[in-house]
């Protein structure tokens, strides 16, 4: 099993910036990929960006190039998600994730934590 467990969501100011931590424990995952997705009131759970652990790489939707960083620290187990210049339209529910391939669709992720809420005023 692996345990994901996310932080750092907020209220920010449009043009601000947040860091989300996802920390990750349990068995093995150098093999695994981690996702950050997210969930609007009443739309689907969307892609935002991912990264191999073992080897860095990395793909990101759209709408987050430019702007979100997503990285990994394997001392710390830990993934993150920089976002800056927020927009209203980031908000929503983010959530973490792990599975064995480097996916965009969410329901191909094993794995995934109970997710923090990010709010952008305008």
């Amino acid at each position: 099993q692996v345990q994901l467990v996310e932080s750092g969501g907020g209220l920010v100011q449009a043009g601000g910036s947040l860091r989300l931590s996802c920390a990750v424990s349990g068995r093995t995952f150098s093999s695994y990929a981690m996702g950050w997705f997210r969930q609007a009131p009443g739309k689907e759970r969307e892609f935002v960006a991912n990264i191999r652990w073992s080897l860095g790489s990395t793909k990101y939707a759209d709408s987050a190039k430019g702007r979100f960083t997503i990285s990994r620290d394997n001392a710390k187990n830990t993934m993150y998600l920089q976002m800056n210049s927020l927009k209203p339209e980031d908000t929503a529910v983010y959530y973490c994730a792990a599975g064995f391939g480097f996916f965009v669709s969410a329901n191909r992720y094993d794995y995934w934590g109970q997710g923090t809420q990010v709010t952008v005023s305008s």
